[in-house]
């Protein structure tokens, strides 16, 4: 297995995808390309930047990927100017089929649904990786974005999925102030869609989830209104009054996202000391226009639910990206096997300048992976999915590594 990585940060977007194109294959000495994993930022022209990877690729050679606030690689960090990332991969060991589905808009269990029935099962299949567009409206100066939730797409998929085959991919994002996405579909450039890309053959997937938030305090809360993805009270009080009174006063209400605090959900033992790995967060997408609730990141809480305040804890962060990586590798070595290829989901409001650290937290995964010598492409976005406590399903605030390994030549 062979992995080339480019990158490039050209505000001409055609020369960008070329010059991502030519470094990745330069890199991975690649003579035949197999399939292309490309992302690239919202200030991007998605077509040219196609147009200049593909000129270089082939025309015939899937391109998947699209949307990226930011770009992460061996020797490469960037959310600012106009990043762009790819990795050509050619492979004997790894074989993939893709599949596109459109009107994610309109119903996104039906697209899943779809999506997985264009991918008939095989014996030897090892994971699906999907990418789709986080946003089905964008945000306007009077309203906030609606969103495509993975809650629903997973469900429709997981109807003709195999149990044993995990769900990896991401809910892509280009930009902060949530504008409208684009997903880069095999041999076109598309919106509203999910893209699914099956792997299977005689590799081994490995994966960790990096977390990073902490409770407030010990109290949960029932969530006694809501509708769709907004809240609007909490054990029968407004929830905005709630936070302003965390806050100490009502200047979180002007940022979209929501700085420092998350919605928590406890999947470990109540009362128990909380576990931070059993939490699944959500971010605040913001305040409503009418001042009467939140809007958070998918649809996926219930009236009746109990839900705790969570904190960014920037410090765990840091920490809990260097262990699990570094954990991640010792573990596939002294298993007799050899690391070939990283991808990183992690969420956008994880990178230094959004939550004003002065370590990115991705550093911590760069370093591991130089250390080994391992291909890594990563990515910031807005919706990371991974297998959860059993289940598949979209995480917030997390970063999710998974690495593709193959025998030890050596073993």
């Amino acid at each position: 297995m062979k992995v080339g990585i480019g990158t490039a940060n050209e505000k001409e977007s055609a020369l960008s995808g070329k010059k991502t194109g030519e470094t990745a294959i330069s890199r991975g000495d690649i003579q035949k390309p197999d399939f292309v994993l490309a992302f690239c930022s919202g200030q991007t022209d998605y077509k040219e930047f196609f147009a200049g990877l593909q000129s270089v690729v082939g025309k015939q050679v899937p391109i998947i990927g699209g949307s990226a606030i930011g770009i992460i690689t061996g020797d490469c960090l960037m959310y600012e100017g106009y990043p762009a990332a790819a990795a050509v991969i050619q492979s004997d060991m790894l074989q993939c089929r893709l599949a596109v589905e459109g009107d994610l808009d309109k119903n996104e269990k039906s697209a899943g649904k779809r999506l997985t029935e264009k991918l008939a099962s095989k014996t030897d299949d090892r994971l699906l990786l999907i990418f789709y567009d986080s946003i089905k409206r964008p945000a306007t100066e009077n309203a906030l974005p609606v969103l495509n939730t993975s809650c629903s797409l997973i469900e429709g998929m997981e109807q003709n999925l195999p149990s044993d085959v995990p769900i990896f991919g991401a809910g892509l994002m280009g930009d902060y102030a949530m504008g409208s996405t684009r997903q880069f579909c095999g041999s076109c450039v598309d919106s509203q869609s999910v893209v699914g890309l099956m792997l299977s053959g005689n590799f081994s997937p490995y994966f960790r989830i990096m977390h990073g938030c902490t409770p407030l305090d010990g109290v949960y809360h029932k969530i006694t209104k809501m509708e769709g993805s907004a809240i609007y009270e909490l054990d029968g009080k407004p929830i905005v009054e709630i936070i302003d009174k965390i806050y100490g006063n009502r200047e979180w209400r002007h940022h979209h996202p929501v700085d420092l605090l998350t919605i928590g959900v406890n999947q470990g033992e109540k009362f128990m000391e909380p576990e931070e790995s059993k939490y699944v967060n959500r971010l605040i997408t913001g305040v409503l226009p009418d001042g009467k609730g939140i809007s958070i990141f998918e649809e996926d809480l219930v009236p009746g639910s109990e839900i705790q305040f969570m904190l960014r804890d920037t410090a765990n962060m840091i920490e809990s990206a260097e262990r699990n990586s570094a954990e991640l590798m010792k573990q596939i070595y002294s298993e007799g096997k050899k690391a070939l290829f990283g991808m990183y989901i992690d969420c956008a409001g994880r990178t230094a300048g959004y939550s004003h650290t002065e370590t990115e937290e991705a550093a911590q995964v760069q370093k591991v992976f130089n250390r080994y010598h391992v291909p890594l492409l990563g990515f910031y976005s807005g919706v990371e999915i991974a297998p959860f406590l059993r289940k598949s399903r979209g995480l917030d605030w997390t970063g999710v590594l998974i690495v593709l390994a193959g025998p030890h030549p050596e073993r």
